[in-house]
């Protein structure tokens, strides 16, 4: 049976080599470089230095990527390596990850506690919560099949996040799990919203979605070209809704 362990593909990956964490993803590891074992502690029974709520948050990324390789019963080797390109560590915290993703790796139980950790934290960021759905979407892909078990855990976790039916439909659709024909899909509204509505929508829609922001939040590269896909489908759903309502005014 192939060896599927975090360590093992990393090397195999990397040949020893470093990486280089990034933007938003390195607040996973940031905390856990020069600090106590974020992850053998409880409550009072910390020491002085640890920052629970960042190992909480830590521990739930983790968790959360781990879990979904495990949805569909089994972890292939592409979904560790595509966890290890969307959580990129530092040497120094490798060990700790490795140990903390091989552990919750061996069952999907307890990924519902995860997302709603990270709900919690940024209930007022959804840009921040939809690129974390990103990244676990990355991963179910990564075998080259997304299983019905593997919906259903990105839609346990898009719904514990706060997102609509509506929108992660619109999720799917970005990555080329539906067909990307309806432009209202696309844009998140009901066809029957007015022109400011829909122009309002578009904005919100580029904004959220525009390369620069996701390299602004830190976004890993092999997510930033989904941004690109994704701002094309917009522009495009946002022009032919508009050209169709111009053509019926007229």
């Amino acid at each position: 049976m192939p060896d599927t362990s975090y360590n093992f593909i990393a090397a195999e990956l990397h040949g020893g080599a470093e990486t280089r964490p990034m933007g938003f993803w390195r607040k996973l590891t940031d905390f856990i470089t020069g600090q106590p074992d974020p992850f053998d502690c409880e409550g009072e029974d910390c020491e002085p230095g640890h920052r629970v709520d960042d190992a909480d948050f830590a521990m739930a990324l983790i968790g959360l990527g781990a879990k979904m390789a495990k949805a569909d019963g089994v972890v292939t080797r592409n979904e560790v390596a595509a966890f290890q390109q969307v959580f990129q560590a530092p040497p120094e915290s490798a060990d700790l990850i490795a140990r903390a993703f091989n552990l919750a790796k061996e069952t999907t139980l307890g990924f519902d506690g995860y997302a709603r950790r990270l709900a919690l934290r940024y209930r007022a960021n959804p840009a921040v919560l939809e690129d974390v759905l990103d990244g676990l979407f990355h991963i179910a892909k990564a075998d080259g099949v997304v299983t019905e078990d593997e919906l259903s855990y990105l839609q346990t976790v898009a719904e514990i996040f706060g997102f609509s039916a509506r929108e992660f439909r619109r999720m799917r659709m970005s990555h080329g799990l539906v067909d990307a024909s309806d432009p209202y899909v696309i844009l998140g509204i009901d066809p029957d919203v007015d022109d400011n509505e829909l122009k309002r929508a578009y904005r919100r829609m580029a904004a959220r979605n525009h390369p620069d922001a996701l390299v602004a939040r830190g976004v890993p590269s092999e997510l930033q070209g989904l941004a690109v896909e994704k701002m094309a489908a917009i522009n495009a759903a946002y022009k032919e809704i508009r050209d169709e309502r111009a053509a019926e005014s007229r």
